[in-house]
C-alpha cells in the first residue's frame, strides 16, 4: 500500500477515534447523544455556533480544546493524503480503476510491453526509434512516468488481468512481448493473452532454460532467454573476438548469430599462425578441404586493419585472423587446416 493511502488510513482512524471519544466525553460531562454530536460537529468543523451548553468548568474548556486540535490536525492529515492520491494517480487504483493515457482506445496492430524493468525499459527506447506504436504496462507508478515523460504511451495495472489486457487493446494488438523477471507471471499473461487473441505473435522473456517449454505450451511464439543469451555473447567475446568484434558490435547485429546457428551456420574467426602454410598465399587458391563450403567476410590485419569482403587475390599475413561463415561441423576442420602446416589448393595437398 503506497504512503498516500496509509496517509489517508491513518489520518481517518484518528478522526473517528477523535470523535468518539469527543462525544463521550461531553456525554459523562451531562450532555445528551444529540447534544454531544452536535458539539463536537460544529467545534471541529469550526463553524462559529454557540455552543449547546455553556462551557463554564475548566477542565471541559481544555477538553474542548483537545477536541479542536485533535479533530483539525486529523481532518487537515486525511485532506493532506487524498491530495496526494489525486496528484499521484493513486486514487484511481485504490478505487479499483487503470488510468490510460489519450489515445490508448485508438491503437491498433501496436505492440504490447508487459513490464517496464531492465529489459522493459530497452524495449521499448527501441520501439521507440523505430516509430512502432505501442504502449507499455507497469504497476510502478515511478517507472511509467518515466516513460510517459519519454513520450511513449502506457496503462497502470496488472498485465496477468484480463481487464488491463484488453484495456489495452489486446484484441487489435499485432506482438505482446512479456518481459516481466518473472517466469510464473510471464506464463500466466502469455495463457490470458493468448485466449483473448489467437492470431497475436506473442514473445515471452524466460529467466530459466526449463520455462521455455512452459511458456511455449502456454501460446507464446517464440521466448527469449536473456540469461542464455549474455552467456552466449560473453563466450563468443572469449572464443572469437574477432568476430565478435566486428560483426556483434551493436545490439541488432547480435542478434544475427542466433539467427545464423538456427539455420546450421556458425561464424568464426581463424587465426594463421606465423609458422603456418597458408602465409603468403592467395584466398582464391585456398579451399580448407572442406568443398568450400564456407565464405570468407573479412580479414582482420595484425595491426587492426580490417579488410571486409576481401578479394580473392588477397594474400594472408602471419598473424591475420579471417572471419568465416561456415556450416556447423565445418569449422573445426577450418581451424585445424589453419593452424597446420599442410595446405590444400582445391583438395590437392602441397
Amino acid at each position: 500500500m503506497q504512503s498516500s493511502i496509509k496517509k489517508v488510513l491513518i489520518g481517518a482512524i484518528v478522526f473517528v477515534v477523535s470523535c468518539v471519544v469527543a462525544i463521550v466525553g461531553y456525554m459523562v460531562a451531562g450532555w445528551t447523544v444529540l447534544e454531544a454530536v452536535y458539539m463536537v460537529t460544529i467545534t471541529i468543523f469550526g463553524v462559529g455556533f454557540r455552543e449547546v451548553r455553556p462551557i463554564d468548568a475548566p477542565s471541559l474548556r481544555v477538553f474542548t480544546m483537545i477536541v479542536i486540535v485533535a479533530g483539525c490536525t486529523s481532518a487537515i492529515y486525511v485532506m493532506g493524503g487524498f491530495v496526494q492520491m489525486i496528484a499521484e494517480g493513486e486514487l484511481n487504483r485504490f478505487l479499483g480503476a487503470r488510468r490510460m493515457t489519450k489515445g490508448i482506445e485508438k491503437l491498433s496492430n501496436h505492440v504490447i510491453v508487459c513490464g517496464f524493468g531492465r529489459v522493459g525499459r530497452i524495449l521499448a527506447e527501441e520501439l521507440s526509434k523505430s516509430s512502432q506504436d505501442f504502449l507499455v504496462i507497469d504497476t510502478n507508478q515511478e517507472r511509467l512516468q518515466e516513460a510517459e515523460t519519454a513520450g511513449m504511451s502506457v496503462l497502470i495495472g496488472d498485465a496477468t488481468e484480463e481487464k488491463v489486457l484488453e484495456s489495452a487493446g489486446i484484441a487489435r494488438a499485432r506482438v505482446l512481448a512479456t518481459v516481466l523477471p518473472d517466469d510464473a507471471a510471464n506464463v500466466f499473461i502469455t495463457l490470458t493473452a493468448r485466449e483473448l487473441n489467437h492470431d497475436v505473435e506473442i514473445i515471452a522473456r524466460g529467466e530459466y532454460p526449463s520455462t521455455e517449454k512452459k511458456l511455449l505450451r502456454s501460446g507464446a511464439t517464440r521466448v527469449v532467454l536473456p540469461a542464455a543469451i549474455g552467456a552466449s555473447r560473453i563466450a563468443r567475446l572469449i572464443t572469437r573476438p574477432s568476430a565478435e568484434d566486428l560483426l556483434f558490435g551493436s545490439l541488432d547485429q547480435d542478434t544475427l548469430s542466433e539467427d545464423l546457428e538456427q539455420i546450421g551456420l556458425h561464424i568464426s574467426d581463424l587465426r594463421v599462425p606465423a609458422n603456418s602454410d597458408l602465409c603468403g598465399q592467395a584466398l582464391e587458391h585456398i579451399s580448407f578441404g572442406t568443398g568450400n563450403r564456407f565464405v570468407v567476410l573479412a580479414v582482420r590485419s595484425r595491426d587492426g586493419t580490417v579488410s571486409r569482403d576481401p578479394p580473392a587475390d588477397y594474400q594472408l599475413s602471419p598473424d591475420d585472423t579471417l572471419i568465416v561463415l561456415a556450416q556447423q561441423g565445418v569449422e573445426m576442420r577450418l581451424r585445424q587446416v589453419a593452424e597446420a602446416k599442410e595446405i590444400i589448393y582445391r583438395g590437392v595437398k602441397s
